[in-house]
């Protein structure tokens, strides 16, 4: 590639966000999934022959800039994002379907796929396990954008976000043990089992251990500032400091920056955020977000284009296969043990596991001197394609066909009237802080409250209005009335073991009632 100064390099990063901002923008008003646009659009530029765009393309292409743009670049903004809103109680509630799927399936996915590739497809033993790391990997942004057009459970949101996030940083460390240290654990027979599996969790381990301390120690440092632009500087910090300190080290970036991240959402922004600060550091990573994604997906269709085929079709067709017997039987396998767990959502959990950007950049990143590196990235590549655009264009339909909790009528009008609600409180609640901060005088105060109660009267008037005309509307807030109600039940039990007052034995029947009325919430809606 001719040499490129950093002017150029600029010009060129700012035209790809134009073309990912333009995409995105078409795709959101026709109330499409934007990442699947993204991809299709790309390829159809890779595979077009247009003058002004081959230089972008060449550069963006490039195996080493794309690795970085995505893993170090991206990457740590977008598992912090979706960590940081991540609802640690919700979290806490679904732990058991989350870590069977991020743990158990991503294991058991990883094995179905790196022994069939390597007994059906020839692939050498290192990079079939390669491969099964890299499908171990899914990428839920599609999904859950589908899931909020629709209205879908917000408990199946957080399994699969959830999943999504914890699995990651599985099959991150898979990857690294089968590119780099499996044929010398191999070698070493049964000592080498036990090396993998010591090197597995020690990775593991202090990922958690440096996410966590990290998360803490901001999250304390938020009690001390007032400064939402400062507090958004120190969530960067945090970040990209805790996914590069655990890289540093050889841990897990991706746990790092999940717990960090968690940590900093729930604990730090309970015990130091204002509402400002909260509101302010949400708007700035959902920005973030938007453009790490709009930009990796448009990086994903245009590297499609780039890799031949060698005239493999048909290993890729049987790779695909592969890939989804494997999904397959990673979910239902997993989830089989967990009681009560609603068919239906197995069936979208499993289609809905789309590959991603990730399991592109592990690709890009192997050693040119790979044994099958070439095969693998044509492999992953039609797989990841595949996965973004035929699952994700019918997982909408799936859901629809399962009907899984769908919008009841006049959701939208109460959705609406429901936000209202919360402003004005939330702005009654502010009033009342700011004039005892600012010494404004009770009469002044009282007369803007007054103001604030009596639009909210009026909206609760509508809200009556809507639920006399929808009695199924009712029975839904009643029912997530009772869900939060049951979660705080829930975490009062948790204190009181923390504290020493009950045992574990009695906190465990009352934590399994809990969750068996939760789920028999979850089925009704199905």
């Amino acid at each position: 590639m001719e040499h490129l100064d950093l002017h150029h390099i600029f010009v060129m990063s700012l035209f790809l966000v134009m073309i990912a901002a333009g995409i995105t923008a078409i795709a959101k008003k026709f109330k499409q999934p934007y990442p699947i646009a993204l991809v299709i659009v790309g390829a159809l530029i890779g595979l077009m022959n247009f003058p002004t765009l081959e230089p972008l393309k060449n550069f963006i292409t490039q195996g080493e800039v794309f690795h970085f743009v995505i893993v170090t670049l991206f990457l740590p903004a977008l598992l912090g994002e979706a960590s940081l809103k991540l609802p640690f109680d919700e979290l806490k509630t679904n732990k058991i379907p989350i870590l069977s799927l991020a743990f158990g399936g991503t294991l058991l996915s990883f094995l179905i796929v790196g022994f069939s590739t390597y007994y059906l497809l020839g692939l050498t033993i290192t990079a079939a396990f390669v491969f099964g790391a890299l499908m171990s990997a899914t990428d839920p942004v599609s999904v859950l954008s589908i899931f909020k057009s629709i209205g879908v459970n917000k408990r199946l949101a957080i399994v699969v976000e959830g999943e999504s996030l914890f699995n990651d940083g599985m099959a991150v460390v898979l990857f690294q043990l089968s590119a780099f240290y499996l044929l010398s654990y191999l070698d070493l027979g049964w000592e080498g089992l036990g090396q993998g599996a010591w090197t597995f969790v020690k990775v593991i381990f202090l990922g958690l251990l440096i996410g966590g301390a990290l998360g803490y120690g901001f999250s304390i440092l938020t009690k001390f500032y007032d400064d939402y632009p400062l507090e958004i500087i120190f969530s960067i910090i945090l970040f990209y400091g805790s996914y590069l300190l655990a890289e540093s080290i050889h841990a897990s970036g991706v746990i790092a920056v999940v717990v960090a991240a968690m940590i900093f959402g729930n604990f730090g922004a309970r015990i130091g955020m204002t509402p400002t600060t909260k509101l302010n550091i949400g708007n700035f990573w959902d920005v973030a977000a938007l453009l790490a994604n709009s930009i990796v997906f448009l990086m994903v269709g245009l590297e499609i284009t780039r890799i031949g085929i060698f005239n493999k079709w048909g290993t890729i067709f049987a790779a695909i296969g592969i890939v989804l017997v494997a999904r397959s039987v990673a979910v239902f396998a997993s989830l089989a043990f967990i009681k009560n767990f609603p068919h239906s959502w197995k069936h979208i959990i499993n289609w809905g596991g789309l590959k991603g950007s990730l399991s592109i950049a592990l690709a890009l990143s192997l050693p040119y001197d790979f044994k099958g590196r070439d095969e693998l990235l044509v492999l992953t590549f039609f797989v990841v394609f595949f996965s973004l655009v035929v699952q994700g264009l019918s997982v909408k339909t799936l859901i629809r066909f399962l009907g899984v909790n769908p919008k009841v009528e006049a959701a939208s009008e109460y959705e609406y009237l429901i936000t209202k609600i919360h402003q004005f409180e939330a702005a009654i609640d502010e009033i009342h802080k700011v004039r005892k901060r600012l010494f404004i005088t009770e009469s002044l105060s009282n007369e803007l409250v007054k103001e604030y109660e009596d639009k909210k009267g009026s909206v609760e008037k509508q809200i009556q209005k809507l639920y006399q005309d929808h009695t199924e509307l009712k029975e839904n807030q009643k029912k997530l009335l009772l869900r939060q109600a049951l979660y705080a039940e829930y975490e009062a039990i948790s204190e009181l073991t923390r504290d020493d007052v009950i045992s574990n034995e009695v906190a465990d029947k009352e934590h399994a009632k809990i969750m068996d009325v939760l789920v028999n919430l979850d089925e009704e809606h199905l």
